[in-house]
């Protein structure tokens, strides 16, 4: 089995925020000392960080669940609970997320950007965060909110400086292995290489690039015929396409029809790679039988005829191409927007539900057979105006409404029947 893995799933799931405590003075000479439980720490966050040294998606492959700490619970004397340590989750560079619906919702395309996966939940407020003037020894508490969880799909796309494109057996792993230290599989069969093999080549002291040997491309790859969809996504970054061609003579093509062949399939897969920097080579010059195009540069790979100066010229499109770029910000973070307000949606007769974090978090108390703590959700409820909106949406007199974990009865009058 590979060890390159280019696509994955993942499950993702910031930790629960720890319960209000529910606690109440105690101590000599100190009469009606009040209530005195602390906050629950806040659950930790999942951050997606793209990482240099993560070469594939690999570790998700057997296991794709992350999990973020959990917080601590509050305790007496106003303790508040610790907060749960936030995981973060080192993808490789060029990795997009998509949501299960196949939403881009982050591109990780410069190493040190965070994107916050999962959110870990709020931890809940102790019985002393409910002291009022009409409530002077409340007697519960809220409980921890849960962190999001959600599937994540992960797909990666190759940053490489040079592309090496062309047909199966062409020589591209063999010119790789030459000019770098990769040492891709090579054999004489087409489709010895399945996974992209990227390689550093130094060029001398101050500067080295590094050069993707992409899986070969058949007629018909921009159609997904041959994985083509899956080879094809690696050459999307690169800053210079390489096209090899066969002077061998692949399946009986000429260069000239071979080049044909793969601009066309790289222009329907997507135009904008036409406009890339290109530089043409002519492998198995030794044993080549077939003319060298024009403005195509004759190569072996097997004797090293030509790779000086194929390489140098490498290196004169990726300065040039390196020089046009910004400075990207290596430590940007990338949050999403929280949705705001409540939302009522109707499912079945006489079911509605509320969605929103404030009505979900007035809900979430401790003991909901306390008579004080359903007094303070029904206020809660009133001010987020959630009658209102379930009015609005038809709800009538004895319908259910389900806000998180609780079901309850709904009146006319405004009231909720717990």
């Amino acid at each position: 089995m590979s060890n390159f893995v280019d696509e994955c799933g993942l499950n993702v799931r910031g930790g629960d925020g720890g319960a209000g405590c529910v606690a109440f003075r105690r101590e000599a000479h100190v009469n009606r000392g009040g209530p005195d439980g602390g906050d629950g720490g806040d659950g930790g966050d999942i951050w997606l960080v793209a990482d240099h040294n993560t070469a594939s998606l690999l570790s998700f492959r057997d296991y794709p669940h992350r999990r973020a700490e959990s917080g601590r619970h509050g305790e007496g004397k106003r303790r508040h609970g610790a907060n749960g340590d936030s995981l973060e989750v080192p993808v490789p560079v060029g990795t997009i997320v998509r949501d299960q619906g196949g939403e881009i919702l982050a591109d990780l395309s410069s190493s040190g950007t965070k994107w916050l996966a999962a959110k870990g939940g709020e931890g809940g407020k102790g019985n002393a965060r409910f002291l009022a003037n009409n409530r002077r020894a409340p007697s519960f508490a809220e409980q921890g909110e849960s962190g999001e969880e959600q599937w994540l799909r992960l797909e990666l796309k190759l940053l490489a400086d040079v592309a090496l494109v062309g047909f199966p057996n062409v020589g591209k792993s063999t010119l790789i292995s030459r000019i770098s230290a990769a040492r891709p599989k090579i054999a004489d069969y087409p489709f010895t290489t399945l996974v992209p093999n990227l390689g550093v080549v130094k060029v001398r002291e101050d500067f080295e690039m590094v050069v993707a040997d992409i899986p070969g491309l058949i007629e018909g790859a921009s159609e997904g015929k041959g994985l083509g969809h899956q080879f094809l996504r690696h050459v999307e970054r690169a800053r210079v396409l390489v096209v090899l061609l066969d002077l061998a003579s692949y399946e009986g093509t000429s260069p000239d029809e071979q080049l044909k062949t793969l601009l066309t399939e790289l222009e329907t897969y997507k135009p904008e790679l036409l406009k890339r920097p290109r530089l043409l080579l002519a492998s198995k010059h030794d044993v080549g039988i077939a003319d060298v195009p024009d403005s195509c540069m004759p190569i072996s790979s097997m004797t090293g005829y030509g790779l000086e100066g194929a390489v140098v010229e490498m290196e004169r499109l990726v300065r040039q191409e390196r020089s046009q770029l910004t400075v990207a910000n290596t430590e940007e973070v990338i949050h999403r927007p929280t949705p705001k307000g409540i939302r009522v949606e109707k499912s079945g007769n006489n079911l509605f539900t509320v969605y929103g974090r404030s009505a979900e978090r007035a809900v979430a108390l401790n003991d909901l057979t306390n008579m004080e703590a359903l007094q303070f959700i029904q206020i809660s409820l009133e001010k987020l105006g959630v009658s209102k909106a379930l009015k609005r949406a038809g709800i009538k007199e004895g319908d259910t409404v389900k806000i998180g974990q609780l079901e309850f009865e709904f009146h006319e009058d405004g009231n909720f029947n717990f």
